[in-house]
């Protein structure tokens, strides 16, 4: 006799080529995040869903909120699907909006190549691939057959790489939605349930340009500004006794990414700004983690010693990002039991269920009281996958495998 998860599994195996044919399409319509013009992605996806059986609702965000926070165009989809009563609600949530591709490429980052077991593309991995998961694993489960209950959501959103406000958030803000569960696209080795927060700050530092043939007779920023980075960059050694009792996460850690100013190779800068990124453990107040950054900031600036007569420096902080950490809530115990037991079940392996330094817009969905886990097609490390290097990929195997994981545990959560 046939079990349901058996069904399930021979279902996804019967219609693999159908979903990696579904994911070669979502690929092909390139997101990149800058300049993030998302709203053709939506739309795309939501045309593919249709001769599913899977109709997408349509949330476009204001254009005012895109633009004023640096991208073109987002339109969040939601497809919902409702059974008996007495269940629970369960959201899968995938983003698909993605960092440029950049150079090195062997294979067409748009293409959707498969080659040697792998399908290679922007978001292959990170996370259009979870597209596919999630909308398979949901028809495997109403093609078994077996009486359902609760509900069923699938969450496409746009916004992770600028922190999700734009994404999940909205969604949440404007009670569009209000699971009671949710799974968010991840890698198939590990559960995730917890993870870092991240803490974004621009900061500029105002000198007095001046000529380079007379340097005293201005305030040079660049050299105040390396003195404000060194005074944060020793932040780094006092982080190193801070540890997360979580596993899989470490310490804090602060790294500064970018940096721009000057105005000419023989002219002293005058204004210089540069942009740092602190990742926060889960037991850490961002409150408190925001305002040792700025004291740092202030004291740094307050110690520079600037020209005779000079004014020194000056400095301005912005907040640019404030994604707090992902902590695992009570309420999550079905989901990473589930998912670990059929994880075993399906790759032969203990499932772990750890935490990570990434950080996520899953986050957004456990603030607003939802208990979530990470978990999607992937292999065992970002690294593995190329997300946000040259020639990202998906091993068509670990994605077949996931879906089936993804599959059963909606079984086992959603059965009447």
């Amino acid at each position: 006799m046939t079990t349901p998860h058996a069904a399930l599994d021979a279902w996804i195996d019967a219609h693999f080529d159908e979903q990696v044919a579904f994911l070669q399409q979502l690929v092909r319509v390139p997101t990149d995040t800058p300049p993030g013009n998302n709203a053709p992605h939506a739309q795309r996806t939501a045309e593919l869903l249709a001769p599913m059986g899977f109709a997408a609702e349509a949330h476009p965000v204001p254009a005012a909120q895109v633009q004023a926070a640096g991208l073109q165009s987002i339109t969040n989809l939601v497809v919902r699907r409702r059974y008996a009563e007495g269940g629970p609600v369960v959201a899968l949530n995938a983003h698909g909006d993605v960092v440029p591709p950049g150079d090195g490429w062997s294979h067409d980052p748009y293409g959707g190549e498969v080659e040697g077991g792998f399908l290679y593309g922007r978001a292959a991995a990170v996370s259009k691939c979870d597209f596919s998961t999630f909308t398979f694993a949901a028809r495997a489960l109403e093609a078994a057959g077996v009486p359902l209950k609760g509900g069923l959501e699938l969450h496409f959103t746009y916004d992770e790489e600028f922190g999700g406000e734009l994404g999940p958030g909205w969604l949440l803000q404007h009670g569009i939605t209000k699971p009671d569960l949710m799974i968010a696209a991840g890698f198939s080795y590990q559960v995730v349930v917890a993870h870092n927060g991240c803490l974004q700050l621009e900061v500029t530092v105002h000198g007095d340009m001046s000529h380079a043939a007379i340097p005293d007779s201005g305030c040079d920023a660049l050299q105040g500004a390396v003195h404000v980075m060194n005074a944060l960059y020793a932040l780094n050694r006092d982080y190193l006794q801070v540890t997360s009792g979580v596993e899989g996460i470490t310490h804090p850690y602060l790294n500064i990414g970018w940096i721009a100013g000057g105005t000419n190779t023989n002219v002293i800068p005058g204004k210089v700004t540069f942009k740092l990124d602190r990742r926060m453990i889960p037991e850490e107040d961002p409150v408190e983690v925001e305002a040792q950054l700025r004291a740092t900031i202030e004291r740094a600036a307050a110690s520079f010693a600037p020209p005779r007569g000079s004014a020194g420096i000056r400095v301005e902080v912005k907040r640019m990002l404030l994604a707090r950490a992902m902590v695992p809530l009570a309420g999550n115990r079905p989901l990473v039991d589930a998912l670990q037991r059929h994880g075993q079940a399906v790759f032969g392996e203990p499932i772990p269920a750890v935490g990570t330094p990434l950080y996520t817009d899953v986050r957004l969905y456990t603030e607003a009281g939802i208990p979530g886990v990470i978990y999607g097609a992937g292999p065992r490390t970002v690294r593995e996958s190329n997300a946000k290097r040259a020639d990202e990929r998906i091993a068509l195997d670990d994605l077949r495998r996931a879906t089936k994981v993804v599959a059963r545990t909606l079984l086992d959560l959603l059965q009447a």
